[in-house]
């Protein structure tokens, strides 16, 4: 029995019975209903203020930022929707049509209740006797939107989601007294079984990085999620997209039984709708360009528009009609009436306002309104029944039905269950800190209790505090990555959205301490820190919550901004802040006043001063360093010498670590745990920031964009925005029909007479692609790949079969069948897994060039967004097609290709901000414009699309097949008129099986006859062939066949006349010479013009992100500014050269935030070639790379000479010697920071854990550069002080800016001392100032010498730090070899983890968590 049977008659399915019993309600609580009317519906949005590209000198016009100031104050305002009015009751669902861009998604959205992306929603809008704002903020969960994209977390599995989803919107009172677990898993397994997924319950969701379920997969789990919600009224946006027609109909049929089972209201559009999905609707909506030009029963709509003046052509089904009479290019006007029909969308509106119809439907309003507008009664019903629902402790006036602590600990569940899909990064973060702690505490190791390891204690409890302070920063990516996901869930009242960010903080409690804690172990105890068990303990609990206070802050920081861009930027000048006014490298007593505020409101500032008390108060330090000391000054006793450490006493040989702290840095014990308090302070400060910038500023952190022109092209953008639709990110435009969808062409294609004119203008076009004789074949092929377990999965199974030239070859087949997978394995694509099998051309093996000679069109419409459209296909064009082909060739066959898709108006559009057709169709272009001499593969180019659209993109296929082109081609839901397009069909069932390979014959007649021969039913005349067969053969979520379609195929003659026929084409093949490729390489252009080609596009890129690079110039001026004024002309004491050291240092911690943001861009760029350049060889990893690096290099030298500028003179260094300072931080050091980050972004999967690595990586090389710990203080780190690029570069900049100098020590940095009896200060001193340097303020005194240490900084620097003034062009050498060496390695590390496919590095593959 095929599944057929299943759907005809009036018996319920099992899943219907299922379903029905799940929808079930407790018996005390009464069923609420909620129905929706509007009337005079108008929605306005705001108009396209930012309809042309920015650019950096965009941004700085003066012309444009006062365009842009009057656009904010009095914004252009266009009608997205108006005139709208209609009533939908409880128990009915509504179908509402439109092509792209008519407003059918706001249409959605305004009754779904989403109105916070509109500029304002007039008219009226009734929810039964609730208004818009009631609505909102009592009942949200009652009135869903399912939007297009299926945006999920990627690392949890199927089951995690939906079970996360039902347990947010679980009723108090269940049927059967069912406890709430109970609940939750019977609906999650009916969904799971309803839908088909139940095999797929423990994979993972997956994303474009990350392999998880199959594209229809993931739309059936949206939907599960959508009816999980259990909502009222449910607006579904496009939610067959990606499903085969089978599994759309049980979906509908799905929604249908919910809404007659609970009388739920329903809106649905749909883009490309059979006949069978039609008529599950009651109601229909028809719009056209914002107007409503139909809306009324389903059955008398299509009468309605016959009426009108319209037909349909020969089995166009309703639904497409209905679009068609929408598009004047799509609609054919019945003979008589072509003066009278209304043509316009107004037109069209007025006609229905003023007909029979219209004015049914203006009585259906007032009859609901009275009805239900203002019943008292149904409303209290109403709000009884959902009170009822609510958990005992839920708010009633919330919209939430579960309980903020139930909402936290589901949230907390999900949030461990995302971390566990993503452990990986726990472990990389784990092993970070204890590699760092490992190192730390070897450098620093056993640290004596003597005055010389003074500095370097301070130094390990700054790092400790430090440390934990950067690796915060690696989140920012990750928050804003999951946003979408929030938003999506806040708007169904799932959960409010600081809950998420709440349950976040919690989890990662016990994660981070467990971190710290061993961070704190290892690092303490080789260290050598007082060893009691209070001060440990101390020791951990400041650090733990100094690390969790700061990933707080960078939490609040992205929760709080819209760019990740920006929040990285207001981050790295945080994490400068912080580190300069913690009061390491500045000592409090020595901070400018002006500026001091800073430490007040730093929380590392007060967890350093209690860890430093917590270490000092218990030391008696031994005096490492007495004034005299040495040769000739063996008898000399105490009372004679001093020790030179602050808080010293005369006549003692040891120092008090309390009295250090005092003198040195105004420290006081009893401040310590008051500092706890500070911090915890601090924490639940920015904790409450967090969570309310969540809650408030989720929702805005996505703007309503339109479509965006390149500056400068000829495009009066006020028109364009006239015909925008503020709706999701795919639909804005006004989509522009191809002339191949004319009623003419549309008539031919049918067998009608007469191609239109433009018809043939397309057809002339598409002769222009190059005619193809070879045959693309394969055989028996095999795929299996493996799983988690050790096990492998086989998802093809024996597939045969060929692609022909001027042929159009359909492979269809249910959701998981294998189309994609097939297609992949085809066309070489397939990068894990063992194939098995042959594929050859004409008979021969494949060539080595044979991706660069075939066009992929993927499903995913993978495009660098701020190209615009023409670039894109140039691009493509100047890469793929041969160089001897001249640049104006290419140039005019890329115009050919751009009228071909029909997207000449859109040629200079931003493909970033194009609409979903516009995209599909700039796929096919790009890869039309390679010119692909064997095979253009294309992954479902319908999809997304409505019917119109759909039509124009396959009769633009025929036509290239026409031409010679062979073409393989995926299609879900094809109409019976689309499917007549194909020549062949590649039928495919689940398990990767072959079911059908042969001709499909006019009207499908060959594959009819091949169903109905072997024991299908009879397929019904006025029945979609392509549904039919996807019935018979059991496809769909849960529909059977009692038939092995496989094996009857196994075993047919067309099976073995299909093997005849490829044996014959290789017999032919061979006949001929083997297929010799016009290049011999792997890419057919040179490697210095892919370069050249790929810097202008990177170059282009960036300049069209003004965002980005702003970021990087305001972080370089803000941290100049503050780090210059912060040691604003620095005296020439002994304080004041080492303010000047650490002036640099903090130079060179600005490039932790500027090299991540080079990772970002350079991952981004890297991910579009992965996806869909690579695979096609369109040019070489070593040009894009060579690219990536050198279009980074002037930005960030810019933003470095300003942070110089700022910076250099305001420390008080010499004019004179800034050349070589300006030529080391301003040029070399900004190319060192670039290549650096990009290293360790070519080594990563994705920007968080290229964060991780380079945050690490960074502070491992920083902790060396000899000023956290002396050179003489290192030990056995020695060599890697020689190994550090930042040793030289500190030297480099340190020793030429101050050496040669004299130092004039401050009355305070002067030792006191008394000389013995009857010398002077000269004659006592004078053996050991020769000695070790150093002068006498009063060489003639006989007590109280005052001697300073150092005469020269020189001395002061060699002695300190081991940095020579001599060596400074020494350095600059080393830090260029090291920039070569970076660069060899992001070769080198891109190769082995990117490129190489072998087995050397595993990790890669399985670690991820996007972008």
């Amino acid at each position: 029995m095929t599944s057929t049977a299943a759907y005809s008659g009036n018996a319920d399915s099992d899943s219907e019975q299922i379903l029905k019993h799940v929808l079930r309600r407790d018996e005390n609580i009464v069923s609420r209903q909620l129905g929706v009317a509007f009337q005079n519906l108008r929605v306005v949005g705001v108009g396209a203020r930012s309809s042309f590209q920015q650019t950096i000198t965009s941004v700085l016009n003066p012309l444009v930022i006062w365009k842009s100031l009057v656009s904010i104050k009095n914004p252009p305002l266009r009608d997205i929707l108006s005139g709208f009015e209609g009533a939908v009751l409880p128990g009915e669902m509504l179908l509402v049509l439109g092509r792209p861009g008519s407003g059918c998604s706001t249409f959605l959205k305004t009754l779904a209740n989403q109105h916070a992306e509109y500029r304002s929603v007039e008219g009226q809008l009734h929810y039964d006797s609730f208004t818009p704002k009631e609505i909102g903020q009592l009942y949200r969960g009652d009135v869903t939107y399912c939007q297009e994209d299926d945006v999920h977390f990627p690392t949890l599995t199927l089951l995690e989601t939906l079970s996360f989803a039902s347990k947010t919107r679980a009723p108090q009172c269940r049927p059967g007294n069912q406890s709430r677990r109970e609940f939750v898993d019977e609906q999650v397994n009916a969904l799971l079984s309803i839908f088909g997924l139940e095999h797929a319950r423990n994979t993972i969701v997956g994303d474009a990085m990350l392999r998880g379920v199959s594209g229809g997969e993931k739309k059936r789990l949206s939907l599960a999620e959508a009816l999980a919600l259990r909502g009222r009224i449910g607006s579904w946006d496009n939610s067959t997209r990606g499903l085969d027609s089978s599994t759309a109909v049980e979906f509908l049929r799905a929604l249908r039984v919910t809404t007659d089972t609970t009388r739920a209201a329903t809106i649905v559009s749909l883009y490309q709708a059979g006949e069978p999905l039609y008529n599950l609707f009651d109601k229909v909506c028809v719009i056209s360009e914002g107007k409503m030009v139909y809306f009324g029963p389903a059955a008398e709509a299509k009468q309605y528009f016959v009426e009108m003046g319209y037909q349909p052509y020969n089995r166009q089904t309703t639904p497409d009609f209905l679009v068609s009479v929408t598009d004047a290019n799509g609609r054919e006007v019945i003979p008589g009436y072509e003066s009278s029909v209304p043509r316009t969308a107004s037109e069209m509106a007025a006609y229905f306002l003023s007909s029979r119809h219209g004015e049914l439907n203006r009585a259906s309003v007032e009859e609901f309104r009275a009805k239900r507008v203002g019943n008292e009664a149904l409303r209290s019903e109403y709000r009884t029944s959902a009170l009822l629902e609510h958990s005992r402790h839920a708010s009633a006036a919330s919209p939430y039905i579960i309980s903020i602590p139930m909402q936290v600990r589901a949230a907390m569940l999900r949030r461990v269950q995302i971390m566990k899909g993503n452990v990986a990064v726990i472990i990389i973060d784990m092993c970070a800190q204890l590699f760092q702690a490992i190192v730390m505490g070897t450098t620093f190791f056993r640290l004596e209790e003597a005055t010389s390891a003074f500095f370097s204690r301070g130094g390990i409890i700054f790092f400790a505090l430090f440390f934990g302070a950067v690796s915060a920063m690696a989140e920012i990516p990750g928050l804003f990555a999951q946003r979408r996901i929030v938003l999506r869930q806040q708007k169904a009242a799932m959960y409010h959205p600081f809950i998420e960010s709440l349950s976040y903080a919690l989890v990662d409690i016990p994660i981070t301490f467990i971190i710290q804690a061993l961070f704190s172990i290892v690092i303490y105890f080789l260290v050598g820190l007082q060893r009691t068990a209070t001060q440990f303990f101390i020791f951990l609990l400041f650090v733990f919550t100094v690390t969790l206070c700061m990933k707080t802050l960078f939490r609040a920081i992205a929760a709080s901004l819209r760019s990740q861009i920006a929040a990285q930027s207001l981050a790295g000048i945080i994490i400068v802040v912080a580190i300069l006014y913690a009061g390491y490298t500045i000592p409090i007593p020595s901070m400018i006043g002006g500026l001091k505020w800073l430490s007040y409101i730093n929380p590392i500032r007060y967890g350093f001063e209690a860890l430093m008390l917590n270490e000092f108060h218990t030391i008696n330090g031994l005096c490492s360093s007495l004034v005299p000391q040495g040769p000739g000054y063996e008898n000399v006793s105490v009372a004679n010498q001093v020790c030179t450490t602050v808080g010293s006493v005369p006549g003692e040989a040891y120092v008090s670590g309390s009295t250090f702290l005092e003198l040195s840095f105004g420290y006081a014990y009893n401040n310590l745990w008051k500092n706890y308090g500070i911090v915890c302070a601090f924490g639940l400060g920015f904790l409450v920031i967090y969570l309310v910038a969540t809650e408030i500023n989720t929702a805005a952190a996505f703007e309503t964009s339109v479509m965006l022109f390149k500056r400068g092209s000829n495009v009066t953008v006020e028109d364009e925005a006239a015909a925008k639709d503020e709706e999701k990110g795919g639909d804005r435009s006004h989509s522009l029909s191809a002339a191949s969808s004319t009623p003419a062409a549309r008539a031919g294609s049918t067998g009608q007479a007469g191609l239109h004119s433009e018809r043939d203008e397309k057809g002339v076009l598409a002769e222009t692609v190059p005619t193809m004789t070879d045959v693309f074949s394969w055989q028996h092929v095999c795929y299996t790949v493996p799983i988690s377990g050790g096990e492998s999965r086989q998802l093809l199974d024996d597939v045969s079969g060929f692609v022909a030239p001027g042929k159009l070859t359909a492979l269809m087949g249910e959701s998981g069948a294998g189309k994609t997978t097939l297609l992949n394995v085809l066309a070489d694509r397939t990068s894990t897994g063992v194939v098995r099998g042959d594929r050859f051309v004409n008979g021969h093996p494949l060539p080595a060039d044979f991706q660069a000679q075939t066009g992929y069109c993927q499903q995913m419409d993978t495009h660098l967004g701020r190209a615009s459209v023409r670039e894109a296909l140039l691009f493509s064009a100047n890469l793929r097609q041969p160089q001897s082909v001249p640049v104006a060739e290419k140039e005019a066959y890329a115009e050919k290709c751009l009228e071909m898709c029909g997207l000449e108006a859109y040629a200079d559009a931003i493909v970033g901000s194009l609409g979903v057709e516009q995209r599909k169709r700039v796929t096919i272009g790009v890869e039309l414009a390679a010119k692909p001499k064997l095979l253009l593969f294309l992954d479902e180019p319908t999809s997304g699309l409505d019917s119109q659209s759909a039509w124009a993109v396959m009769t633009f296929l025929r036509d290239l097949a026409a031409s010679g082109q062979a073409i393989l081609c995926t299609i879900h839901q094809p109409s019976a008129e689309l499917f007549q397009l194909f020549d062949r069909l590649l039928l495919l069932r689940k398990g990767g099986q072959t079911v059908y390979f042969d001709e499909i014959g006019d009207h499908a007649s060959t594959l009819l006859s091949y169903f109905e021969k072997n024991g299908a039913p009879r397929c019904d005349p006025d029945a979609n062939p392509a549904e039919y067969m996807l019935d018979v053969i059991g496809a769909g979520a849960t529909a059977t066949t009692s038939i092995d379609w496989a094996a009857v195929w196994g075993r047919s003659s067309e099976a073995q006349k299909l093997q005849r026929e490829i044996e014959q084409i290789h017999a032919e093949g061979r006949e001929r010479p083997i297929h010799q490729s016009d290049v011999h390489s792997e890419f057919t252009t040179s490697w210095a013009h892919q370069f050249v080609t790929l810097l202008r596009r990177s170059f282009q890129n960036i300049w069209r992100d003004p965002v980005s690079v702003f970021a990087k110039i305001a972080l370089n001026v803000v941290a100049g500014l503050l780090i210059g004024f912060s040691f604003f002309h620095t005296k020439d004491d002994v304080q004041g050269s080492q303010n000047k050291l650490f002036s640099i240092f903090m130079a060179i911690m600005c490039s932790i935030p500027l090299g991540q943001m080079v990772q970002t861009v350079f991952i981004d760029v890297r991910d579009v070639y992965e996806i869909r350049e690579r695979p096609s060889r369109m040019y070489s990893w070593t040009a894009l790379v060579t690219s990536q690096i050198l279009s980074e290099l002037p930005w960030n030298i810019f933003g470095s000479s300003l942070y110089f500028v700022c910076w250099y003179w305001t420390v008080g260094y010499e004019t004179s010697r800034a050349g070589y300072t300006y030529l080391m931080y301003g040029v070399i050091f900004p190319v060192y920071y670039v290549t650096i980050g990009q290293l360790f972004a070519a080594m990563s999967p994705n920007a968080l854990i290229a964060s991780l690595l380079f945050s690490v990586m960074f502070t491992f090389v920083l902790i060396f550069d000899g000023i956290l710990q002396p050179f003489s203080e290192l030990g056995w780190w020695r060599w890697m002080y020689r190994v550090s690029p930042f040793t030289y570069l500190v030297e480099g900049l340190l020793g030429q800016a101050i050496g040669r100098q004299n130092i004039t020590c401050a009355s305070q940095e002067l030792v006191t001392l008394n000389p013995t009896p009857g010398s002077t200060c000269a004659a006592y001193l004078e053996s050991f100032v020769d000695s070790v340097g150093g002068y006498l303020m009063n060489p003639d005194a006989t007590d109280a010498c005052q001697y300073c240490p150092y005469r020269t900084t020189d001395q002061y620097m060699l002695n300190s730090f081991n940095i020579k003034y001599s060596l400074h062009w020494r350095d600059a050498g080393i830090m260029l070899g090291t920039i070569v060496f970076n660069v060899f390695a992001i070769y080198a590390f891109t190769y082995i983890f990117r490129i190489h496919t072998g087995s050397w590095i595993t990790w890669k593959k399985t670690v991820s968590g996007k972008k």
